[in-house]
């Protein structure tokens, strides 16, 4: 399945011309360590969340959270964003399910169409982006404006205060 999800995301960026190379390591997945290895800031790593957002008239919807890698989530800006009541994090069963992906390795695509995507502005001032490739042993890095141009988030401000 991992292997699959690599492989979409290849024919994807290359299919799109973007600017990107891949980066082969030992299997990490978490954001503080996987940037030690691959030799990224934190703030240059895409960090990929899925969420469950509930209650305000839209029902049950999964939301994939990008922020950079040194950040952590503001839940209570997700919900408002998507007129929410609640935001939580997804069940690893559903977030897998949804991404196809184990937790740590999930790319900041949403690959599937019922996920919506929302990215944490700061993330953007960045040149390049680094981000697990579906695998714990694999990642990307990517121009921002490549990434932007095939991913089309919502852009806004999810990322709690420092």
């Amino acid at each position: 399945m991992a292997g699959e999800v690599f492989e979409r995301l290849v024919a994807l960026l290359s299919e799109a011309k973007a600017t990107f190379r891949v980066i082969e390591h030992e299997a990490e997945g978490r954001s503080e360590a996987i940037s030690v290895i691959r030799g990224n800031r934190p703030d240059q790593a895409a960090k990929a969340m899925v969420l469950d957002v509930r209650g305000g008239g839209g029902g049950k919807r999964h939301v994939l959270a990008i922020l950079p890698g040194s950040r952590k989530l503001d839940f209570a800006a997700v919900a408002a964003l998507f007129e929410a009541r609640k935001c939580g994090f997804a069940s690893p069963d559903t977030a897998q399910q949804l991404t196809g992906c184990v937790m740590g390795s999930v790319p900041p695509f949403a690959l599937d169409p019922g996920l919506a995507i929302v990215v944490d502005e700061d993330l953007l001032a960045n040149e390049t982006l680094f981000f697990n490739a579906g695998r714990l042993d694999r990642s990307m890095e990517l121009a921002t404006a490549d990434w932007l141009a095939v991913a089309r988030p919502r852009v806004a401000r999810i990322a709690a205060p420092v």
